[in-house]
């Protein structure tokens, strides 16, 4: 039996390319865009109120839809970063109700909504 404690996976050099990682792909870009529009046109509008419930349920969906792209991206087996992408998907559509909500509740106006709706449908689309 070999020792697996010494097994070294290294990728070859002709094949690596510094220049693209998980920040290459449509999806997280698309993604990247949702997350900032709900950071700099959601958030502030919210009331203090919502501080520790509507706020923070936000960014964790929005921080999530990222980094789960970018953790799935590095996983070795393609099987084990679709579960990722599918994690990241479910915060986009998570997203979407919070955006729902903020319009509901009367915190953002129509046309927050469409904008962010927009980007929401275009990150859905990348990441599917």
């Amino acid at each position: 039996m070999e020792n697996f404690d010494d097994f070294v996976l290294e990728e070859p050099p002709e094949f690596y390319r510094s220049d693209k990682d998980f920040t290459s792909l449509a999806a997280w870009q698309d993604t990247r865009e949702v997350k900032l529009f709900f950071y700099n046109n959601v958030l502030p509008k919210l009331p203090n109120s919502e501080k520790y419930n509507l706020d923070i349920q936000i960014r964790k969906a929005a921080v999530s839809g990222t980094a789960n792209i970018a953790e799935g991206y590095g996983r070795f087996h393609y099987q084990e970063a679709i579960q990722f992408y599918r994690v990241s998907r479910a915060s986009v559509y998570e997203l979407k109700d919070h955006l729902i909500s903020s319009l509901d509740l009367e915190y953002i106006i129509k046309e927050i909504y469409d904008n962010g709706s927009a980007l929401i449908e275009k990150a859905k689309v990348s990441i599917n």
